[in-house]
């Protein structure tokens, strides 16, 4: 069996790429202010959105419970790539405990007419207690949450 691959989307209304961009591509180590039930992020190594950079994310819930009392699912990820013209980035998951092998992924950020799509690529060996489905919506589900706080955040004018 080959890895598994995806793609999830998010548009978002009246918010430009490049005011999206900067929360994404320049906070690679802030992504726990957007990305559902993830209690922390933050920098283990590197420059902050430098290639090279990696990231401790815990605290995200999976659809797998872990009966152990007091389980805390983590990863480390190393940001691989990032493309300020074209507002994309790659990042792979280094190290963790919900089993990601070799997970590679790609996010970009795609200016449109009305506002702009965040897309989120993926592939990673097939992952033990997971089906592709439940990838799909993990990655889904958080991106639509995430995409839904980002456009409330920039829809507020500053003053």
């Amino acid at each position: 069996m080959g890895k598994w691959q995806g793609k999830a989307s998010a548009k978002l209304i009246n918010v430009k790429a490049k005011q999206v961009w900067p929360l994404l591509g320049d906070q690679f180590c802030s992504l726990n202010k957007w990305f559902p039930t993830l209690e922390i992020c933050t920098r283990v190594e590197g420059d902050e959105g430098e290639p090279g950079c990696v990231r401790y994310c815990a605290g995200f819930k999976t659809h797998i419970v872990n009966p152990e009392k007091g389980h805390v699912n983590w990863t480390k990820q190393k940001l691989l790539s990032k493309d300020q013209e074209k507002m994309t980035f790659t990042y792979s998951i280094i190290d963790g405990n919900v089993g990601f092998e070799s997970y590679v992924s790609k996010v970009s950020v795609v200016p449109r007419v009305d506002g702009c799509v965040i897309e989120w690529e993926y592939e990673v060996e097939p992952v033990v207690g997971w089906k592709l489905a439940d990838l799909d919506s993990f990655i889904g589900g958080g991106l639509l949450v995430m995409a839904k706080k980002m456009e409330e955040v920039l829809a507020i004018p500053n003053i």
